[in-house]
């Protein structure tokens, strides 16, 4: 899979968050690594969720969501796989935005 396809998946599966929840994110960049870390990371949240930020949270970089290319197609054997892999990565890292740790994720279905 070429990375251009590989991040449409991950634009479908942002445009299948509901449309409030999309609104709510803020100051949040999502990129895709096509090469991965060494080790099974399937993505990674990077910075302060929406329900730790205070007054201080001001003019700070953007928080990061990065999706891990090489490890998610490694870890499928069909595109419907990769499809599937993507879109339960990316709303897992979303969860993290918002503040939602791993064990909640997990109670939910989404780790």
């Amino acid at each position: 899979m070429s990375i251009e396809q590989f991040e449409v998946l991950v634009t479908d599966a942002l445009d299948g968050i509901p449309a409030d929840l999309g609104a709510s994110m803020e100051n949040v960049a999502i990129v895709v690594d096509d090469l991965s870390p060494p080790g099974p990371l399937l993505g990674l949240y990077e910075g302060i969720p929406l329900t730790q930020r205070g007054n201080s949270y001001s003019a700070s970089v953007p928080d990061r969501i990065t999706i891990y290319m090489a490890t998610i197609c490694g870890s499928c054997q069909t595109t419907q796989e990769v499809v599937e892999r993507v879109r339960k990565t990316v709303i897992h890292e979303i969860g993290h935005h918002f503040g939602i740790d791993d064990q909640r994720l997990e109670e939910l279905g989404w780790a």
